[in-house]
């Protein structure tokens, strides 16, 4: 999984990419804010951000701040990782949007394993939006037929909700998306056929 790692410091940037790939992360890097923010408003961003709170352009907080409402995308795992540890500062971090918040120095145990519950935050996002479409797709098909159809049991017309009776065919292409193609089954075609005899 790819993450993008902004920071406008050089040793905890390089700290960063080294330690990423022995985690089984990709990473790409930013050194100041905006070019944070244009990494993530691109279509194929990282899932997972690292950004530190003071960085030039665009400060960490308002990267998230803008993820969350400029995009308005809930999926990407953003995690503030700064040397700020005030609980007014966590607090202002959180309800920008950001999803953790580390302070620095830092564990890399730690690190590892918040960066794992990203991981699987977004894993379990990207699934939950498949099963969603998938269910978006079963529905379409389902289109609007559903409970029982009043049918004449002579003629075989179908009564609409306003009391209109109509041919079967003309009730499935008024009230779904089904095609109706004609033919004979086996047995009316035997006795087409011993008629015509």
């Amino acid at each position: 999984m790819l993450v993008l790692i902004a920071d406008d410091d050089a040793i905890s940037l390089q700290m960063l990419q080294a330690l990423l790939p022995k985690w089984g992360f990709a990473s790409i890097s930013a050194c100041d804010g905006n070019k944070a923010w244009r990494v993530l408003s691109e279509p194929d961003a990282p899932r997972i951000a690292i950004l530190d709170w003071n960085m030039p352009g665009i400060d960490g907080v308002e990267v998230c701040r803008r993820v969350r409402n400029v995009l308005r995308d809930d999926t990407v795992y953003l995690m503030l990782l700064t040397a700020r540890e005030a609980k007014a500062d966590i607090v202002t971090a959180l309800d920008a949007g950001a999803n953790d918040y580390l302070t620095k120095p830092f564990n890399s145990d730690e690190l590892c394993a918040r960066l794992r519950v990203g991981q699987r935050m977004v894993e379990l996002q990207q699934m939950l939006k498949l099963r969603v479409a998938d269910l978006q797709a079963a529905l379409a098909q389902i289109h609007r037929l559903e409970g029982l159809l009043p049918m004449c049991a002579k003629c075989r017309r179908i009564r609409d909700q306003e009391s209109t009776w109509m041919p079967l065919e003309s009730y499935l292409h008024r009230y779904s998306d089904a095609r109706i193609t004609h033919g004979l089954c086996p047995e009316c075609l035997k006795e087409e056929l011993d008629q015509n005899l």
